[in-house]
């Protein structure tokens, strides 16, 4: 029976195995062929564990230091996805350190290393640690003081307690140096396919969701269920358009202090202010569909007739052309913007045409559009804002394409 029961249990776990290994080389596949989140981490451990290494060398092997194990501690600790939070965390950590170490050297030289002592390092390092300006870095403060309160009692004699204290700081300060000059020297990060990715994800998500809406509109099939189902999606979009705003801001972000930025072509010129402009109107956009998911959930029952039927037919076949607007969004490449324009430019004038349609249409009939107790007029309130919103949209994309041109001139000039 243990026998059987045994060859069952690897039987079971042999399938669980070669799942999580798939797992894994779909993940390594898409950290080589991509430059999404799988290759910044890949690139984020590979360069914390050279700044690590390179640190504990320093302060082991060079300095032969009490503690070396500061130096490459820090230098993973401020290893982050731009230079500028490098050097700001850098900053930040540097002053949490020297905070804590001055606390508990001025207290431990004036009191002596009781436990009083430890009380009033660990309650003055806690309030100092709550100072807004040290950020995330706050903490250090009383970890630094901890640490250094176990340096001092351990030392004898204030000149053993003095280098002790004064090689905490050194090993900090080296520790930083080298994970800022690292990460600066060794694939600096440039986040703009960040900004991209997610930018792709919300249009994708919106664009899936009005190609579940205009069959249901053009078949007149709007059951309660259905129309809660549209509403709760509309409803998700937004955290989507927040993680487009931290990617982009993380992108821009990017660009500070990086020498890739000296580099010519996209690197230099990328200001990131048309995907900016963008991501806005795809927020006002995902705040209409919601409005709408909304009057279509609290379609009124009585609302039936042709002039209904046709209604929604039209406003299906507007919401039909708005979806090739998404889908092209949702493709959205800096590096093929140009050719995306075109197609881009088709898809909004084809949307265009059949919101004048429903508008002619519209007036034709005896819906009543003035009664905001009715949904007609607030749909097409809707759709007038919907495809003004795809307007700016086109434009905003055509001027950063044209600004990039006129910068790429400039810059082949000034190589001239």
């Amino acid at each position: 029976m243990s026998e059987e029961t045994d060859v069952s249990h690897d039987d079971e776990q042999a399938p669980r195995a070669q799942g999580r290994w798939a797992r894994a080389q779909q993940w390594l596949a898409r950290a080589k062929g991509s430059t999404g989140h799988e290759r910044s981490t890949l690139e984020i451990i590979g360069k914390s564990t050279l700044a690590a290494s390179a640190s504990w060398y320093v302060a082991h092997n060079l300095m032969d230091a009490q503690t070396p194990a500061f130096a490459p501690f820090s230098a993973v600790l401020i290893m982050q996805v731009t230079i500028y939070q490098s050097l700001l965390q850098a900053l930040r950590y540097l002053a949490a350190v020297v905070a804590g170490v001055s606390v508990q050297a001025g207290l431990g030289f004036l009191a002596g290393p009781d436990l009083l002592t430890f009380v009033l390092v660990a309650l003055i390092a806690l309030i100092i640690g709550r100072w807004r300006q040290l950020g995330v870095q706050g903490l250090q403060v009383t970890t630094a003081a901890f640490f250094a309160f176990s340096t001092y009692v351990s030392a004898t004699g204030t000149p053993q307690r003095l280098e002790h204290l004064g090689q905490i700081l050194v090993l900090v300060g080296i520790g930083c140096g080298i994970g800022v000059l690292i990460n600066l020297t060794v694939l600096p990060p440039m986040r703009y396919r960040g900004a991209e990715e997610s930018i792709r994800a919300l249009a994708h998500s919106l664009c899936d969701l009005i190609d579940d809406i205009h069959p249901a509109l053009r078949e007149g099939d709007m059951d309660e269920e259905r129309t809660r189902h549209w509403r709760r999606r509309a409803a998700t979009l937004g955290p989507l358009v927040a993680q487009a705003r931290s990617a982009l801001h993380t992108a821009v972000e990017s660009r500070y202090y990086n020498p890739r930025r000296l580099l010519p072509g996209r690197w230099g010129h990328e200001d990131f202010s048309g995907y900016s402009e963008l991501v806005d109107a795809l927020e006002r956009v995902t705040h209409q569909f919601t409005s709408m998911t909304r009057t279509l959930h609290q379609w009124p029952q009585d609302e039936e007739g042709e002039e209904c039927r046709g209604f929604l037919r039209d406003y299906a076949d507007l919401l039909e052309a708005l979806s090739g607007v998404t889908r092209q969004l949702s493709l959205v490449d800096e590096r093929q913007l140009a050719d995306q324009l075109r197609e881009l430019h088709r898809a909004n004038e084809a949307a265009q045409r059949k919101r004048t349609e429903l508008v002619e249409n519209t007036r034709g009939t005896s819906l009543p559009l003035s009664d905001p107790s009715r949904p007609y007029g607030i749909l097409l309130s809707e759709a007038v804002r919907l495809l003004a919103e795809a307007q700016h949209t086109h434009d905003t994309l055509q001027y950063t394409v044209e600004k990039a041109a006129r910068t790429g001139e400039l810059q082949e000039r000034a190589a001239r």
